[in-house]
């Protein structure tokens, strides 16, 4: 009966890891952040979509 309850436990430990990891990243798409462009602008020379809904 031991190891099952360590599996669950690791298992759970995992799952509300990605749980979080998820829900940070939609947070962060529904604020407008994005992994893809960080409008850091002198290295992609503002040619970027995000860089240009900015300037606007």
């Amino acid at each position: 009966m031991s190891p099952i309850i360590g599996t669950i436990i690791a298992l759970s430990a995992v799952g509300s890891a990605c749980f979080f990891a998820i829900r940070s990243m939609v947070k962060d798409k529904k604020a407008g952040k994005s992994l893809s462009c960080g409008c850091d602008c002198k290295h992609c020379s503002g040619a970027c979509h995000m860089c240009s809904v900015k300037k606007q």
